[in-house]
């Protein structure tokens, strides 16, 4: 039996509604043994990744058709409806027809025969809300849609500025239309927004955080936490920039080649790569697949977004060091301290996972990386004892900095867990400075944007610590050029 793209997406939403894993691990998976054209593979990443940032926006416009009551409603039909809301809202290249009938035909397949009637009528009605339109304007008869750039001489508009209006038609003064500043490559962008023929969404104006959750698609509990510390104009470029697939980076393995080098090579197949502001990272202005990129089996790059490599390289490690890699599953950071060392020297690799921490050890084996000693902890289980020259502390953390690249955090984040967090990122960045020898240094790093779960951990740790000192932090803003994160690097006495 044929199976199409849309059946391998409603599977994958079904199983990660269930917690069955990560997005990406779930497509990936799901793809390895459905046999499907390059063109539906994107399509099936496009419609899981874009279901699942955009799941608020979605439910908001699907709830005023329902008229039974919601928890009726099945899971799998919900999936359904999501993703034929999805196209319809955020997907141009696909005529309503098709996202309309496609979607009902899906009923079946999800063993929900008998919503076929409903999902239709539900679907016609969001097809004839959805219009061709869009602007640059916020309102409850607008929704988020996609940042773009900015035409190169843009006409001045009649009513710019601070008496603007929004599309409501009320004083404008908070999620104005802004210019976003985008990634390398990117410049100045522009918000846009699409038009709904009524409106279903909060007023942005009178009702800011109801309106950011959901037209931009997040938990109420954190627009509201972002409102109050960024303020409605970067929140709108935030979430403009969460929405949107992540770029491409990856780290040049400096042991095999180049950057310039590796450029040529990836320019003698027509693909184009910019330089970033790490001496090792390239970012690709389109998404190519991984493993058909030139010197993927040698290992002359690992995929790596650019604010990672920065954390790293913030160690100052140099050959012969024996390093402490406090919690090392993928191993990106693990493989780049060993490239860093010149393959000269051991790391020892720590993860409470061991079929994550596998992972590290076939990264190391692609990069052809020796001296990588990868150890298994218990849980609440203590580093080995060392002592090290050097630590790094990449903690468990809210991700609140990568959402575009892992979209279903937002969804499974509970504001009650960063208690959890902050007291385990205390207890391991402690762990690791004790590991540490006198004057050796300590990087703890985040993919976090909360304050919290950064400079609030160090600070706690410096004062409990009169040994360990702060000599330099970095906080890497998401879409500035890649994504979110922090560092800190400590230094103990000696």
């Amino acid at each position: 039996m044929t199976i199409t793209a849309r059946q391998v997406a409603a599977d994958v939403l079904h199983r990660s509604r269930a917690h069955d894993g990560f997005a990406a691990e779930l497509i990936d998976s799901a793809l390895a043994t459905a046999n499907l054209s390059p063109q539906d593979r994107r399509f099936v990443t496009q419609l899981v990744f874009g279901v699942t940032r955009r799941a608020g926006t979605l439910d908001a416009i699907l709830k005023p058709f329902i008229q039974i009551p919601l928890h009726s409603v099945q899971d799998r039909v919900w999936d359904l409806l999501r993703l034929g809301a999805f196209q319809l809202t955020f997907l141009t290249h696909v005529p309503k027809h098709a996202a309309v009938n496609e979607t009902v035909e899906l009923a079946p397949y999800v063993g929900a025969m008998k919503a076929k009637g409903f999902v239709n009528s539900i679907m016609r009605r969001v097809s004839e809300l959805v219009t061709e339109e869009f602007t640059d304007k916020p309102g409850s008869a607008a929704v988020a849609f996609a940042w773009e750039p900015l035409p190169p001489t843009p006409s001045p508009k009649k009513g710019g500025g601070a008496g603007q209006k929004a599309e409501d038609g009320a004083p404008f003064s908070v999620l104005s239309p802004s210019l976003l500043r985008g990634g390398v490559g990117e410049g100045l962008s522009f918000g846009r927004y699409r038009r709904l023929t009524r409106p279903i969404l909060p007023n942005p104006v009178t009702d800011p955080v109801g309106y950011f959750a959901a037209a931009f698609s997040f938990p109420p509990w954190l627009a509201n936490r972002w409102l109050e510390r960024y303020g409605p104009d970067e929140c709108t470029r935030l979430g403009f920039w969460f929405n949107a697939p992540p770029p491409l980076w990856i780290r040049v393995n400096k042991l095999h080649a180049s950057r310039e080098s590796y450029r040529i090579q990836l320019a003698g197949q027509t693909i184009d790569a910019e330089p970033g502001e790490h001496p090792q990272s390239l970012r690709f202005p389109e998404h190519h697949p991984i493993r058909e990129l030139p010197g993927y089996a040698e290992g002359d790059f690992a995929v790596q977004d650019h604010s990672s490599m920065l954390v790293a390289s913030a160690l100052g490690v140099q050959p012969g060091m024996h390093v402490l890699d406090a919690c090392a599953a993928p191993g990106g950071k693990t493989t780049h301290l060993m490239e860093l060392m010149d393959n000269r020297g051991r790391i020892t690799a720590c993860d409470i996972d061991p079929n994550r921490l596998g992972t590290v050890t076939t990264l190391c084996q692609r990069l052809r990386l020796k001296g990588v000693e990868t150890v298994v902890l218990k849980k609440d289980g203590e580093f080995p004892v060392g002592p090290f020259d050097a630590a790094l502390v990449d903690v468990p953390c809210s991700n609140t900095g990568v959402l575009g690249r892992r979209p279903e955090v937002r969804w499974r984040l509970k504001p009650n867990e960063f208690e959890h967090l902050i007291g385990l990122q205390t207890r391991l960045l402690i762990l690791a400075s004790e590991r540490v020898k006198a004057g050796g240094a300590v990087v703890y790093s985040t993919c976090s944007i909360e304050p919290d779960e950064n400079e609030g951990v160090v600070k706690a740790v410096c004062r409990g610590m009169r040994s360990m000192s702060l000599e330099v932090e970095h906080r890497a803003v998401p879409g500035r050029p890649s994504d979110g994160g922090y560092w800190a690097r400590l230094r103990k006495a000696k």
